[in-house]
């Protein structure tokens, strides 16, 4: 049997969670066209019993730390480099392959790694070709895979191949598990996804979101969260006129968690300011940013 940690990195936007996503078969982490959408490592498993247990690392997109905030991500990026027995190096088809070979040959990574072009489905002129060129002959570049994550393109192709340089080993986690992560985390994300869905310029960025209820009462959970701004102008943003924007987000936020925990919910919003959260240390703890 093949056990191991497969991590994601790149750049922002190159297509980490939606790939871990599309793998695992389950919404598992945040997607959005904004950059720094992915804040947390977010473990997810895949199961094949007998063959293989893959445990794979969806990790924020490489930047370069500007708050406190940044940093815990960029930590977080660190821990999953690590541990990793395989990694996968993420790049979209359009960008800018310099800057991506910067990012991968400061990693100075110690482990087999995949180079992924992603997008190709949507890739410019002539651009597959560039990359394969380009990539050729990095150190880190073991091989290059080809896909098209979100339309799930030549993803068994990639499977195959992560499975095949795996190492053998007994599953680390229950067969049934899909992550290690509570179930409140993953509501809070699907929270903040809808921020960063319906508000644009710097409020996505500027938020945090913290269940502080959650309580499984049979036929119904009852959850309360709080969404974290800097400032009071941005609290009236997110409440809107007559609290038309914060309705919006729990509605749209209910459907996805009744979807994820295959119950009904009541879901109770609040609005907090906590100036300059992003560089304090306590409330970036208190918000699950260890």
């Amino acid at each position: 049997m093949k056990a191991g940690f497969v991590n994601i990195f790149g750049k922002p936007n190159a297509g980490k969670s939606t790939l871990l996503n599309a793998l695992i078969g389950e919404k598992m982490a945040i997607v959005s066209p904004k950059v720094q959408t992915t804040r947390h490592r977010i473990k997810a498993f895949l199961n094949k019993p007998g063959e293989y247990q893959i445990i794979f690392s969806d990790t924020p997109g490489i930047i370069d730390p500007k708050y406190k905030l940044h940093q815990k991500m960029m930590d977080s990026v660190k821990g999953a480099l690590e541990d990793a027995d395989l990694a996968l190096l993420m790049v979209d088809a359009n960008d800018n392959f310099e800057e991506c070979d910067a990012i991968f040959a400061a990693l100075k990574l110690k482990v087999p790694a995949l180079l992924i072009l992603n997008k190709i489905d949507i890739a410019g002129n002539g651009k597959i070709a560039e990359a394969e060129a380009f990539f050729a002959n990095k150190s880190y570049c073991k091989q290059l895979v080809k896909i098209g994550a979100l339309q799930k393109l030549h993803l068994n192709k990639l499977l195959a191949v992560i499975v095949s340089m795996l190492p053998e080993g007994l599953p680390f986690y229950n067969e049934d598990d899909l992550s290690d992560l509570p179930t409140r985390f993953f509501v809070s994300e699907m929270i903040r996804e809808k921020i960063y869905e319906l508000f644009a310029d710097e409020i996505p960025y500027h938020s945090a979101v913290l269940v502080n209820e959650y309580k499984d009462k049979g036929n119904i959970i009852k959850i309360q969260a709080d969404i974290i701004v800097h400032r009071e102008t941005q609290k009236a943003i997110i409440i809107g006129e007559k609290g038309m924007m914060i309705r919006q987000i729990g509605i749209q936020a209910r459907k996805d968690i009744e979807a994820f925990v295959q119950k009904k919910i009541f879901l109770e919003l609040f609005v907090k300011v906590r100036p300059k959260w992003r560089d304090n240390d306590l409330q970036l703890k208190e918000y699950g940013y260890q």
